[in-house]
């Protein structure tokens, strides 16, 4: 890539259409982007504590979102909150369908499967994700029958896979909202786009080489060097770019830029008549995709690929030009929130749950997690 110029600042060619121009030149990351999760969650940790002692209750923020069980904070299956959509909302979610793993022949699930598919009309390619998981882990692009068989090959028996549509668009952004129990309107939070990392093929270096030349990805190897090692050592042809990532996740290694400036009125008010058809929803962040920021803005032409619950993040945080303590505070903020919606949520006679709920789901999903294929 060209070096920093002040006075021309650098834009990505390679990104997809409908998204605002990326800039690359300057610093490649914020030095906290990549710290260990428990270094980032220590003060959400402690303040956690205290707003227990506050409220009388460890877990509280587990009934935010009473649609779902433990309001989605960890082991709850991501099809859990599509089920509970009406048909409204569901006409905003990209088409899906789930599948659980059995002890039958690969061979013969893949047909199974590929039945299912047909006969709601998901044709391959297609995205494959774990029912439960987090931070990407698992999520695949399926082009065809065998990508499929192998995919299925992956799963333990029993555990849950969610298969869904490939978006039409490529433009993708996280929407965080909040709306408290007995409120017509919710609010937008945060926004933030999620821009897809490549490098360009000079006909001479390999892939390997690309990344290590790269500004950002270079910092970044230990993300790609096994995701890629089928093509690590390949030549990539002159001008071809090669993209580093298909599932938009921070921890492996999309680019995310804090895009408050386009939360406007009318996606606000579109996502408050969408909530209103999932009833019992407060709190979490919608993954989508659109067809162009401008269309977004008006709350039209997008589809919900994910909506996550309690443990979602406001991932502006990750946008390289976000300082620590303003990090620190939207955390602490979130988590202020889910006590907040909690203690509305048990007037109305919600009940948390016990510790131990949490702790078996949290084991659970650890162990579906660690099964799991490697993501795209």
């Amino acid at each position: 890539m060209v070096h920093n110029s002040a006075q021309n600042p650098i834009q990505n060619p390679y990104v997809p259409k409908g998204m605002p121009a990326l800039e690359v030149s300057g610093k490649t990351t914020s030095y906290f982007e990549f710290w260990p999760t428990w270094l980032m969650y220590s003060p959400v940790v402690i303040q956690w504590l205290f707003l227990s002692l506050r409220y009388r209750s460890l877990t509280l923020p587990l009934i935010a979102n009473p649609v779902i069980p433990l309001s989605g904070m960890v082991g709850v299956p991501k099809t859990d909150l599509f089920k509970a959509a009406g048909e409204y909302a569901n006409s905003w979610i990209l088409p899906w369908l789930e599948y659980q793993v059995t002890n039958e022949s690969v061979t013969d699930q893949k047909q199974a499967v590929l039945k299912l598919l047909h006969e709601v009309s998901l044709p391959l390619p297609l995205v494959g994700k774990p029912d439960i998981g987090c931070r990407g882990a698992g999520v695949k692009l399926l082009h065809t029958a065998h990508d499929l068989e192998a995919y299925i090959t992956r799963f333990p028996v029993n555990a849950t896979i969610q298969f869904q549509k490939l978006a039409d668009w490529e433009a993708e952004a996280g929407v965080f909202y909040v709306r408290a129990p007995g409120q017509q309107q919710g609010k937008i939070t945060s926004l933030t786009l999620k821009y897809m990392p490549y490098v360009v093929g000079d006909g001479q270096s390999t892939l390997g080489q690309l990344i290590a030349a790269d500004p950002r990805a270079g910092e970044l190897q230990h993300l790609y060097k096994e995701r890629h090692a089928a093509s690590w050592s390949t030549v990539i042809p002159q001008g071809r770019p090669y993209r580093l990532v298909f599932s938009a996740s921070h921890c492996r290694g999309a680019v995310f830029r804090d895009g408050g400036t386009y939360i406007t009125d009318e996606l606000s008010q579109k996502l408050d008549r969408i909530f209103d058809d999932i009833p019992g929803f407060h709190y979490g962040r919608l993954d989508i995709k659109f067809r162009d920021i401008e269309s977004l803005m008006r709350g039209e032409a997008f589809a919900i690929i994910e909506i996550n619950g309690a443990s979602s993040e406001s991932i502006h945080i990750w946008d390289r030009d976000t300082g620590l303590a303003d990090a620190i505070k939207t955390l602490l903020a979130q988590y202020r929130t889910l006590f907040s919606l909690g203690d509305a949520n048990r007037r109305l006679g919600f009940h948390p749950p016990g510790l131990r709920a949490l702790w078996d789901a949290w084991r659970y999903e650890i162990k579906l997690v660690k099964s799991y294929p490697g993501s795209d």
